[in-house]
Order: structure tokens, then sequence, then C-alpha cells
């Protein structure tokens, strides 16, 4: 049974993180929280459109053990190539994760954001 439900990235202050990880193979960022929670951040890729992560600047270990405190995100209105910045912080640093996308006016570029739940969180890599 999939248990997931979709999140505002804003979500994640003021929670502590176990654990950062990011799949390029996926081009998915997973947040774990706990093993009851965790969030992540992915494009679900439709025929004929390209989505993917560009950057990440600092470190994501930065982003465990200490409370968020900041998590924003900002998007680009240009017509050729669609961006978004995510920016998330803790005491020990800023993570920025910026992603790419080339605009197709059949395809969305919407990055998802979303909690998974239970037994359908990732397990630890």
């Amino acid at each position: 049974m999939n248990r997931w439900e979709y999140a505002n990235f804003e979500v994640l202050k003021g929670k502590t993180l176990r654990e950062v990880f990011y799949s390029k193979k996926e081009e998915k960022i997973s947040f774990i929280v706990d093993d009851q929670e965790a969030y992540h951040m992915s494009h679900f890729q439709d025929c004929c459109e390209a989505v993917w992560v560009e950057d990440i600047c600092g470190d994501l270990n930065d982003l465990v053990g200490t409370p968020i405190l900041f998590a924003e995100k900002s998007s680009s209105e240009d017509t050729s190539v669609e961006w978004t910045f995510y920016r998330i912080g803790t005491i020990k640093g800023t993570v920025v994760i910026r992603w790419c996308g080339e605009l197709d006016t059949c395809y969305s570029i919407e990055v998802s954001f979303y909690r998974t739940f239970g037994e359908d969180t990732p397990p630890k890599t």
C-alpha cells in the first residue's frame, strides 16, 4: 500500500533530519526525519521532457542532526528554461538545490515534494 501525500517544502522548518541523500539515478532527494516520516523531492518524468537536479551547493550532511532553521523555494519566470531553487539550512550550514527543466507546453516541469509514511519510508542506504 502506497502511503504518501504532497507537502509544502516549508514543512521541513523546525524538523531535525536523521539523513539526507540524493539519488542521481532516480533524480530524487530524500529527507529522512525518522522511521515513520520521510520527505522526497523529485519530478515524475513524462515522455519527451527533461527535468533534472542541476546543482547542489553545500553539504547535505550539514542538514542532519540539528533543527532546520529555514526551508524556502523560489522559481524563474523565464520562457525557455525554468529553474527552481530550494534553500534549506541549519546552524551548521545552508544547502541550495537547483532544479532545471526544458519547457514544453504539453508537459509540466514542476518538482514534486511529498511525504511518505511508515513502511513506505525508504531504507537507509
